[in-house]
């Protein structure tokens, strides 16, 4: 459902009267596809009763096979261990039982049953883990009444949010979809991230290990909707494996309206000594650090410009999804990867709510999907699982993250994810770091994302 619309023909002028002045000014200034901001104060109110502070349902299932959120996990911890990494699975989906469960699995995970009889999901008790700092949460809820679809061109934007959810009590699939890309994950962070390719062979091989520098201005603590100048996440990639890379690396910035911002990207090249501008590190684009087997857009399920798609919204149910992860982490990637799939030994999967939002080629776009499904978890609003079909409309691609749970942040983020080549085959574990290699820090300065002082590393 989309937002109430203003439209000349929707307002009442009596008849043979004049249009006075100043409604003129309006109709003029604000075109038929201008939403209104937020929800009303009434219905905000809802996220400190029946929903949790980013727009959850507080309650559990009738069943009662998901419970009541808490609050979230936020123990101390001097490790990512969770007091769930020794739980046993309550039971698993099988190729013979899968049929059961149909209606809690996304397309590409039954397309992996299908193909494969040793494909399993182990599937463990609920937690509601995810929690937030509490900033985010008051920032969520200024969000709520003055957030709205950016008002300019096809409104691919947001305007009026910072630190917090935009859409809280989302009204249509593209607000969802914001509400996954201005997700937390914490005000900025350093990584090493590798990412493995098993090709349709079966040979699983190293595609790329780099050193990552990410800050996201829009979660900085003084955030304002306008203090981020238009761009909401920085990163800096500077490559350190394989030895043909070395050296390799990009700047990006991603915008948070592509109607009105462009993304800015530069990539630096090995050798060359030098920083070119470079076209937009999103959409279609083959991913060189996964060897092409998925898309820049592919990377966090879904990423970058949402422009290329009309986002619907499908609505809620529930699903078996990974989730509290952590233990993957602490394992070497030959066992968790698989030749034809990762090891259903190394992955746990629990049942929560998913918003399920289906994107279809917007008019005069292109791109090599032209059909995807996406599915967010309600506690994060943060996208689990894709689907994605091709041109000829046969489901092609399968995406999967594994959900890490961080409680010193607080925050249950994306943490490594597959994504499925259903036509070629193989497939691609990435962003993939061992226990400590993902840090949150302070906001950097600057400078760290300027092209010069990017420009600088080539000399080193």
């Amino acid at each position: 459902m989309q937002r109430p619309q203003t439209t000349v023909s929707s307002l009442r002028i009596r008849p043979g009267g004049k249009t006075p002045l100043f409604l003129l000014v309006i109709l003029l200034a604000f075109p038929a596809y201008t939403a209104f901001a937020g929800v009303p104060a009434q219905e905000a109110a809802k996220l400190k009763s029946t929903l949790t502070p980013i727009g959850a349902e507080r309650e559990g299932n009738k069943a009662g096979t998901i419970p009541a959120w808490t609050g979230g996990y936020t123990a101390p911890t001097h490790s990512r261990e969770t007091p769930y990494d020794r739980e046993k699975p309550l039971f698993s989906v099988t190729a013979d039982s899968v049929a059961h469960y149909a209606s809690n699995l996304p397309e590409g995970a039954k397309e992996l049953f299908r193909r494969y009889p040793d494909y399993r999901m182990d599937v463990y008790p609920t937690h509601r883990s995810a929690a937030l700092p509490n900033s985010v949460y008051e920032n969520t809820f200024r969000n709520a009444t003055r957030a709205h679809p950016a008002p300019v061109g096809l409104a691919y934007g947001v305007e009026g949010a910072a630190g917090g959810i935009p859409f809280p009590i989302p009204k249509s699939g593209l607000e969802v979809v914001w509400n996954h890309l201005l997700a937390f994950w914490g005000a900025a962070r350093e990584t090493r991230i590798s990412t493995f390719v098993a090709s349709p062979g079966g040979t699983i091989e190293l595609a790329s290990t780099y050193d990552e520098v990410a800050d996201f201005p829009y979660y900085y603590p003084d955030a304002t909707p306008t203090s981020f100048n238009g761009y909401y996440f920085k990163t800096r990639h500077i490559e350190t494996a394989p030895a043909s890379r070395v050296g390799e690396g990009y700047l990006a910035w991603q915008p948070s309206d592509t109607a009105k911002y462009k993304f800015a990207a530069w990539r630096l090249l090995s050798g060359q000594h030098r920083v070119r501008r470079a076209p937009s590190l999103s959409y279609d684009i083959p991913d060189s650090d996964a060897s092409g087997f998925q898309n820049l857009d592919e990377y966090y399920i879904f990423f970058g410009g949402p422009d290329r798609y009309d986002f619907k919204l499908i609505g809620k149910t529930e699903m078996y999804i990974p989730y509290n992860n952590n233990g993957v982490y602490q394992r070497p990637v030959m066992e968790v990867m698989g030749p034809k799939h990762a090891n259903p030994d190394d992955l746990r999967y629990e049942l929560h709510r998913v918003w399920v939002v289906e994107g279809t080629l917007a008019a005069g776009k292109h791109h090599v999907a032209p059909r995807r499904r996406l599915y967010f978890d309600e506690d994060t609003w943060l996208a689990v699982y894709s689907d994605s079909w091709n041109e000829e409309g046969k489901l092609w691609k399968f995406g999967q993250a594994t959900m890490y749970l961080m409680p010193e942040v607080p925050a249950v983020i994306i943490g490594s994810q597959f994504v499925y080549d259903l036509d070629l085959g193989g497939y691609v574990y990435g962003f993939v770091f061992k226990d400590g290699g993902y840090k949150v820090t302070p906001p950097h300065p600057a400078t760290a994302f300027s092209p010069d002082a990017f420009a600088a590393l080539s000399t080193r």
